[in-house]
């Protein structure tokens, strides 16, 4: 004889609602891409010292051999100089530097791989910007640290001075970062990247006024200098921190502060489009 046992009653599977993961907000995510740049820039001992040092470093040795400006007393060539390193330090952080890491991420596979994470675009720019801002800044006090100690430059003294000396400090750190990150997807190769990017570099701080009085550049080459950046934030900054007699010294005899401005409030219009259409997150072979 066979004996049912009465069913038990089965219970219900404990099915509990699943919580959705909370992603950090864009601009969370944004310092912690720029702390990230930070600490691969500082780390990285070449492009430090190329880069963050090497205008300090220039600085003091061409500033060691230059003399009295004749015919304008308390105007030294150091002190135009120094006012000409400190446009070319703000380029340097932000159009070299960011131009040459662009290409290296692109091509070692680095900007394919946060292309399919899911990081808001905008995050990497962000980062990259943070980064450009901390070391621009970080430059630009290096530069006028070694200006003061070492050369006898002036501070800014006046509200207005300190006003021209932001806003040529940030509209021409805005304009090269723009063009920095369009310059990135210049370069076929990672070989040839400091050739595509440091060559031409070079040529407009010879010709903009970075090592010698900008009057004193051959008028075509100043010609050439005017259609770039750079000519407008050296010729910005040595409004800022060299004496007043020294407006002589420019070509158009003032320092031209509204076609400064408004030149390099242009090349940020130009940088933007042109990153806009060129950049890529992947290599060209890719």
């Amino acid at each position: 004889m066979t004996t049912t046992l009465p069913m038990q009653p089965t219970q219900p599977p404990d099915i509990r609602p699943v919580q959705a993961v909370r992603l950090p907000s864009a601009g969370r995510l944004t310092l912690k891409r720029g702390a990230m740049e930070l600490k691969g820039f500082f780390r990285t001992k070449s492009q430090f010292i190329v880069i963050f040092s090497l205008p300090a470093i220039m600085l003091m040795l061409l500033g060691a051999m230059s003399g009295s400006r004749q015919g304008l007393p308390g105007v030294t060539g150091a002190q135009i100089l120094t006012a000409g390193m400190i446009g070319a330090g703000i380029m340097g952080t932000s159009f070299q530097n960011l131009g040459i890491n662009i290409t290296l991420e692109r091509h070692d596979g680095t900007l394919k791989r946060l292309y399919g994470m899911p990081m808001p675009r905008t995050a990497y720019f962000g980062g990259k910007i943070i980064q450009v801002l901390v070391c621009m800044i970080a430059e630009v006090i290096l530069l006028i640290a070694v200006g003061v100690l070492m050369f006898g430059i002036n501070l800014p003294t006046t509200v207005h001075q300190w006003l021209t000396f932001t806003w040529v400090l940030l509209l021409g750190g805005m304009a090269c970062t723009f063009l920095g990150i369009a310059i990135g997807s210049l370069p076929k190769s990672t070989r040839g990247a400091n050739a595509v990017i440091t060559l031409p570099f070079l040529i407009v701080q010879f010709c903009s006024g970075v090592y010698i009085p900008f009057s004193d550049v051959p008028w075509i080459l100043q010609i050439f200098a005017s259609i770039f950046p750079l000519k407008w934030m050296t010729q910005g900054m040595r409004s800022v921190f060299l004496p007043e007699q020294a407006v002589v010294l420019e070509p158009a005899g003032s320092w031209e502060l509204p076609m400064v401005a408004l030149a390099l409030g242009l090349w940020c219009v130009v940088g933007l489009v042109l990153c806009l259409r060129t950049f890529r997150w992947t290599a060209r072979d890719s």
